[in-house]
């Protein structure tokens, strides 16, 4: 993204624009909120994070700004889940934080799935203030905004249909009750409404008749209805959201009227981002079952480079999450660009308490080595890296193991085998000489690292007339009984030259 000025052309990150573009002079709230129906997964995190680094591009700019998470746990149950079992049938209907815990260890099933979540933004440097919808509805800090919206239902049905060209019941009122009845926020037929009361009376499909008090909580908006007043009760000036609502005659388009014309308000600034997908599978959903959750992805990937990978895409591009090979690209990526540490995306990105000194290629080449935490560390010593601060590297070495196990292409993927295997004791005469040559190569280098190992081997290849390729093959094969294996040079470096120099000169004894 560029912005021009006179005869140069200055870059600034995507984030920086929006904060050049917002209003100067007013307290900026920056909105981000997520239903907690489900497990709430890598996709989910996209707005979360956009906020987030909006918000901290404001802050550099020396606005005003508040970053808040609201938690739509006022939301009802809409079916049930693939994750869940079909007791759950009972409840669909019911708001969110009113229905048990899958586990029974949470106080709803709300935070059930928001728990997680909140920890993960924690690791994530992303520090919210977080609102319910139930307690704020519960609380009454909506109660005027219901009440406006009562008094003007036929104004905003009229903004509905025209602006998203559909068609509306004659009956239709913004506000569902939660039936006294049958426990649902139910889309029951208004038959009063008593303004200085806050009551209205409903009919439900169930077909109970009864009252519900709108200043305790006893009802909720719909949707299109319930985004602009939220703009307008909270004072939101900034939000982040998915494509959908950006659509034309969408929930934003919708809202953006309702909030002027019947809040006397003002649309927040607008960011709307696009889905990140799985790769092959497509956009991420619980409902679907097509996601990885946020919390089983930090126990691979470092914090800041979960944060860069939002971060170095403009909002509206799309994400192609590869969990594979896809993952250690993108580890690479960052480590170059932290490496470099200039970059504003670096600076958007990082966190200052990430280990970041430890290629992750060479921790899963070192994870399948190592037996346990001690070896991880000794094998990565013998390297030259630092380990003193043991927690952080065995914490980096762990995320490398759950991907080999969880996610590591069958390429990836080695044993190292403790015998020499039978495909190695057959090697030919000519396979034989350039071993023994490399073998003498490797004793002699001054020191045991994957540039050197590198340059043994190529050299072996040019005095010994034979392609490196090949005495790669023999390499893997001695050791792994494959014809491929990971990189060599930090691969053999890993193992140490006692245990590289005895298997490979058993192949030739």
């Amino acid at each position: 993204m560029e912005i021009t000025g006179g005869n140069s052309n200055e870059k600034i990150h995507w984030a920086d624009v929006c904060a050049a573009d917002v209003d100067r002079g007013v307290k900026h709230l920056i909105a981000t909120g997520i239903t907690p129906s489900g497990p709430i997964h890598l996709g989910n995190m996209r707005e979360v994070v956009t906020g987030d680094v909006v918000y901290k591009a404001m802050r550099a700019k020396g606005l005003d700004a508040e970053l808040i998470y609201n938690a739509d746990d006022f939301d009802p149950l809409r079916k049930v889940y693939p994750f869940l079992d079909e007791s759950y049938a009972k409840y669909i209907g019911y708001p969110l934080c009113d229905i048990p815990c899958p586990c029974g260890k949470h106080k709803s099933y709300a935070d059930h799935f928001l728990e997680p979540f909140l920890k993960a933004l924690e690791e994530l440097d992303v520090k919210p203030k977080v609102l319910r919808s139930s307690e704020l509805y519960r609380s009454g800090k909506y109660t005027e905004q219901i009440k406006t919206v009562l008094e003007n239902t036929a104004e905003i049905k009229e903004i509905l249909e025209r602006v998203s060209q559909r068609k509306l019941p004659d009956n239709w009122v913004p506000f569902y009750p939660i039936c006294k009845g049958c426990g649902q926020i139910s889309n029951a037929e208004i038959l009063e409404h008593d303004p200085e009361r806050h009551i209205v009376k409903y009919r439900c499909s169930c077909g109970h008749v009864d009252e519900c008090d709108y200043s305790k909580g006893e009802g909720k908006l719909v949707w299109r209805v319930d985004w602009p007043m939220r703009w307008n009760a909270l004072g939101v000036t900034v939000e982040p959201f998915g494509k959908d609502h950006a659509a034309a005659g969408g929930s934003y388009d919708t809202g953006k009227e309702i909030v002027e014309k019947i809040f006397g308000g003002k649309a927040p600034f607008p960011v709307p981002y696009e889905w990140i997908s799985l790769k092959g599978k497509g956009a991420m959903a619980s409902s679907t079952g097509v996601a990885i959750t946020i919390s089983s992805m930090l126990e691979i990937v470092p914090p800041d480079v979960l944060r860069y990978m939002i971060v170095r895409s403009k909002p509206e591009k799309a994400i192609n999450f590869d969990p594979g090979m896809g993952l250690l690209t993108l580890i690479d990526e960052y480590s170059r660009v932290a490496e470099k540490g200039e970059s504003r995306e670096y600076e958007l990105s990082k966190i200052s308490d990430v280990a970041t000194d430890i290629p992750f290629r060479h921790l899963v080449t070192v994870v399948q080595i190592a037996k346990d935490d001690d070896a991880i560390l000794e094998t990565l010593a013998r390297s030259g890296y630092n380990v003193s601060n043991r927690d952080a590297v065995i914490k980096r070495a762990r995320r490398a193991k759950i991907w080999v196990e969880q996610y590591a292409p069958e390429n990836v993927s080695f044993t190292v085998k403790e015998e020499l295997p039978e495909c190695a004791k057959s090697f030919g005469d000519e396979e034989k000489r350039a071993i023994k040559t490399l073998v003498e190569k490797l004793s002699k280098v001054p020191v045991w690292n994957a540039e050197n190992i590198h340059n043994a081997v190529y050299d072996t290849g040019t005095e010994a007339g034979i392609n490196p390729k090949d005495i790669f093959t023999c390499i893997y094969k001695a050791i792994l009984a494959q014809e491929r294996g990971p990189r060599a040079g930090w691969f053999l470096e890993a193992l140490g030259s006692d245990f590289v120099i005895k298997r490979l000169s058993e192949t030739v004894n």
